[in-house]
Order: C-alpha cells, then sequence, then structure tokens
C-alpha cells in the first residue's frame, strides 16, 4: 500500500471578516485555522483513509498545537513534524479584495517551519513513504528546498512516485532557488497539477495543447489542470478528460486546489481509472470551499460520495 509524504510549511490562518486591499487598519478577525499548503493538503490525504505524513516544524504554542492535533485525529502520520521549544509557529493573515482575489501577509520563513531539517529519524521515514507530493509554497527557504529534494531523490530511486502542484504565490516566488528547485522538481515530476497560466510557467509554448504536449515529452506521466469552479482536465500520453465542477455555494476558496490535489493523488495511487479520480477531486475541491478556513471544508470518501450523487455525477 502507498504512503504519502508531503514537506512544508505548518501554519495558521487569521481571515479577515469584510472585503480589502490589506491590513493598513483594525478590522476584524477570525481564526486561528489549521493552514499551510502541505498541511492542508496531507489532512485531506489522511481523511481519505490513506496512509500519509508531513515532515514539517512548529512552535510549542496554541498555533502548532491546534495543528498537530488535527491532522492527528484525521489520520496523519505527525512523527515528522517537530515541536521547537522557543520557536515560532509560522501564520497567513488573508483578506479577499472585492473581485475575491486576496491579499496576504505571511509569516513563514522566520518561524519554525522556515528551518526544516531532515534527523535520522525523519530520513526514515522518508523511506518509509513510496510517494511525495511537493507544493510549490514550501520552496520558500534553502533548508526547505534541500529537505523536498533530498525526499524526492531518496524516494524516486526506491522506485516511488514524485506529484507537483506549482501553487505558487506572488509574494514568495523570488525566494532564494526556488526557480531552480522548480525545474528540479518537475525533472522527477510523474504527475504534474497545474493552475490555469501555471502551465505556461514550464513550457515554452504558447497553447495549452502544445504546452500539454512538451510537458509529455519530457517523462511525466499525467498532467491535470485545474480550473477552479469551472472543473479540471487531465492529459496522458492516451487519454484526454474534461470534466466540469459541480455547483456549490463558495464560501471561502482557500484550500481547495489542495482538498482537490489530494483527493486525485489518493485515487490516482490506488489505481482508480482517470476519470474517477477527476471526478473525485473536483468534488474534494467544492466541498472544500463551503466552508471558512482552508482545512474546515476537507471530506471523507462517503461526503463526497453524497456530493456526487446529488448532483447526479455518479
Amino acid at each position: 500500500m502507498s504512503k504519502i509524504l508531503t514537506i512544508g510549511e505548518i501554519l495558521v490562518e487569521i481571515i479577515a471578516t469584510d472585503r480589502g486591499n490589506g491590513f493598513r487598519e483594525a478590522i476584524p478577525l477570525i481564526g486561528p485555522f489549521p493552514s499551510g499548503a502541505p498541511a492542508i493538503f496531507i489532512d485531506q490525504v489522511g481523511k481519505l483513509g490513506q496512509e500519509c505524513a508531513i515532515i514539517s516544524r512548529v512552535g510549542d504554542d496554541d498555533f502548532g498545537w491546534v495543528n498537530i492535533n488535527r491532522l492527528a485525529d484525521d489520520g496523519v502520520d505527525v512523527s515528522g513534524i517537530e515541536v521547537v521549544p522557543q520557536g515560532t509557529t509560522g501564520s497567513a493573515f488573508v483578506r479577499y479584495r472585492e473581485d475575491g482575489s486576496r491579499a496576504f501577509v505571511f509569516n513563514i520563513r522566520n518561524s519554525s517551519c522556515g528551518t526544516i531539517e531532515l534527523s535520522t529519524d525523519m530520513l526514515r521515514l522518508i523511506d518509509s513513504c513510496t510517494h511525495v507530493h511537493v507544493m510549490g509554497t514550501a520552496l520558500y527557504s534553502s533548508s526547505v528546498v534541500a529537505s523536498i529534494l533530498t525526499a524526492v531523490e531518496r524516494i524516486k530511486k526506491a522506485g516511488g512516485t514524485i506529484s507537483f502542484d506549482p501553487n505558487l504565490r506572488p509574494e514568495i516566488l523570488d525566494s532564494p532557488g526556488m526557480r531552480e528547485a522548480l525545474q528540479t522538481v518537475l525533472s522527477k515530476t510523474d504527475l504534474f497539477m497545474p493552475s490555469g497560466e501555471e502551465l505556461f510557467l514550464f513550457a515554452e509554448a504558447k497553447n495549452e495543447a502544445d504546452a500539454i504536449a512538451e510537458l509529455l515529452d519530457k517523462g511525466i506521466k499525467a498532467i491535470v489542470v485545474k480550473r477552479g469552479a469551472k472543473g479540471a482536465s487531465y492529459f496522458d500520453s492516451q487519454t484526454i478528460l474534461n470534466l466540469k465542477g459541480f455547483d456549490v455555494e463558495e464560501i471561502d476558496p482557500t484550500g481547495a486546489g489542495d482538498c482537490f490535489g489530494a483527493t486525485f493523488v489518493t485515487f490516482w495511487l490506488q489505481g482508480a481509472s482517470p476519470a474517477d479520480a477527476l471526478r473525485y477531486a473536483n468534488a474534494s475541491g467544492a466541498r472544500a470551499v463551503t466552508r471558512a478556513g482552508p482545512m474546515e471544508g476537507a471530506s471523507t470518501k462517503s461526503e463526497l460520495d453524497t456530493l456526487i450523487k446529488m448532483q447526479g455525477k455518479a
């Protein structure tokens, strides 16, 4: 049976309750919510009953423990989370603008998760896993980049597989070594999961069909293009699939792409057909937006089954 690993930021998210362009005045806030793209991803994997683990660091504070407790309760192996006695858990403050885009203030690089390093026990944890999922957001510091690339090399050498979600944020795109790390990860990737225009950051082609063909020619086995509420598409050397999204009321889109990716990867590794994996992933992303808080909308398989049946997409 597969065991899925991810490495990267664990943080809490604090959300502004009204819309606007940032945080230059006192405004009402809600939270803290467990968060961090890798943490959201792996929590969704755990809720589906799939064996999984995360490597990260948190402070010995309430923000750290709200994450550890949530992940453990949802079935994630948290033995790779180091609790730093005098450390501080990362945070993200988010405010939605009137057009639906988001303004973030991050504390990641200078928090505990900005200095992830691999102990002997963590190397053993890596070697117990058969798949690693890389989030582009996690390539924010040299020590984290080194840890991720070590895991990629070890798991790939052992015959395992790699999935890669660029999940790029403008606030961290110019982090030292990020662009080089993105290309290194892509060269090892089996399953590539970009959103929209991210596809063209990794290909010279100017249209989607040519970009897909170019990336598949590089050795990537499958590509899933996330299209938000419109659904998603799947491509491999023999298959093209386009599935529409689900009709739900959006409350908070943060984390939807992470839940989508976690669900697709889980079903893909379990041998589901691309159509089934994409259908469940679309349902997972849809349910995620119906709750306030990035990890609050993670779903069990039975909850996904209910949504799929309700909307007649079984």
